[in-house]
């Protein structure tokens, strides 16, 4: 059996299976399995974009990035769930975020 992508799966798949993630998340780090743990939360996250519209995301808008208070984000461009840009104060290192890692209150 193939697994569905999550740009395949309804809204309620996609919340469905960030339920399972975040259980065996916390299983994980209750058994002390670190890098597990952090491969779960990265699916979440991927998984949460999906519930998210990447049209409201602009380019040139900046973002606080969710889990890292006070580091702002600035879209350069978007492409699928992913916003391309800049983390201000490092402008020189281009990278992608999935868009449920921005924070939608705007600086």
């Amino acid at each position: 059996m193939s697994e569905k992508r999550y740009s395949e799966m309804t809204t309620y798949e996609i919340q469905r299976e960030i339920g399972a993630l975040n259980e065996k998340a916390r299983k994980a780090e209750q058994l002390g399995m670190i890098n597990e743990y952090a491969v779960l939360e990265r699916k979440i996250v991927m998984a949460k974009s999906y519930l998210l519209d990447p049209s409201s995301y602009k380019p040139g808008e900046v973002y606080e990035i969710e889990g890292a208070p006070g580091t702002y984000f600035k879209i350069d461009y978007m492409n699928g769930i992913f916003a391309w840009g800049f983390r201000l104060g490092s402008p020189q290192q281009e990278e992608a975020l999935p868009i449920s890692m921005l924070k939608k209150e705007q600086v």
